[in-house]
């Protein structure tokens, strides 16, 4: 029996054919792409490396970023126990290092941390920093603040393009990088490949597309993504459950946004979950079993994200 397709017909088998493809499409994409965890040292405190690289695996992770004080000990470590010793324990637990935080030094004494990438690491470790400046900028006096920053960051820009690390500058508050406007600014004006954003969500509004369009926008120049969000603030003393409020998941900060923009940017560079404790430099938790339990479900979190 021959059977009349109307045109309704055509049009709502056409328009399903069409909706499945494109969820096809988007469920290819996030099968193909999976998050780049790296995992910090300072969520476990004072805990040495010999500790902490057996959990790198355990999260998720194939790298480790490594925190000096206040908020851990582990890159002082590599003066402490020498090079040689802590290159040992990366092979032995097959961990590269991926990350160094590098607040302390600051954005313009970045040569020592440039030699441990070249020592431990390789051409993709990630030099964290910030920007010095005056956070109240917008505008000409911005973009000229910026230009003034990249110009005092050349040397440092030459050692990355000779291929000793990238840099990335991470948003954070009383900074120059602190807010939407100056991350799109900074991205705008900055001509190496080697040098980026580490975007925080901590230090932004708390809202998931516009940390998604941050992101689409800056593209290949976000080289670090921190995943941290504000949840009730990481300055004061707060009970352990409201503390933990930073972590995917945990507080009210949709992640879904960001996570799919990544994955549609198919990015590369490392993605860290993160939280601050009070005081610095102590673990999240009680136990590295814990710690180790808390980053796991933050990063299934993410994950599942990615199948939504």
């Amino acid at each position: 029996m021959r059977t009349t397709l109307t045109r309704r017909t055509w049009m709502i088998s056409t328009a399903a054919v069409l909706g499945t493809a494109s969820f096809a499409g988007e469920e290819s994409l996030n099968i193909r792409w999976r998050p780049n965890y790296i995992l910090s040292s300072a969520l476990y405190g004072t805990a040495t490396l010999s500790e902490i690289l057996p959990e790198v695996t355990k999260t998720g992770a194939t790298s480790i970023d490594l925190w000096p004080q206040p908020h851990g000990t582990q890159r002082e470590e590599i003066e402490s126990c020498g090079v040689k010793q802590v290159q040992q324990l990366l092979e032995k637990h097959d961990v590269r290092l991926g990350g160094i935080a590098c607040y302390r030094p600051g954005a313009f004494k970045l040569d020592s941390e440039f030699a441990v990438a070249r020592q431990l690491g390789d051409s993709e470790t990630v030099l964290v920093t910030t920007a010095p400046g005056d956070s109240t900028l917008s505008g000409k006096p911005l973009d000229a603040a910026i230009r003034t920053f990249l110009s005092k960051l050349s040397q440092a820009i030459k050692q990355a393009e000779a291929g000793a690390g990238i840099i990335a500058i991470e948003n954070h508050s009383k900074s120059l990088l602190n807010s939407p406007e100056s991350i799109r600014r900074f991205t705008t004006l900055v001509e190496s490949d080697r040098v980026g954003i580490a975007l925080a969500p901590h230090h932004l509004p708390q809202d998931g597309n516009l940390l998604a369009d941050l992101a689409g926008e800056a593209g290949s120049a976000v080289k670090f993504v921190y995943a941290q969000q504000y949840g009730k603030g990481s300055k004061e003393k707060l009970p352990k459950a409201d503390e933990l409020l930073q972590l995917p998941g945990r507080g009210s900060l949709d992640f879904g946004p960001l996570m799919r923009q990544l994955a549609a940017m198919q990015f590369a560079g490392p993605v860290e979950i993160f939280m601050h404790p009070v005081p610095r430099g102590v673990p999240i938790l009680n136990s590295t079993a814990e710690i180790t339990t808390a980053i796991r479900a933050a990063r299934a979190y993410l994950d599942g994200l990615l199948a939504s």
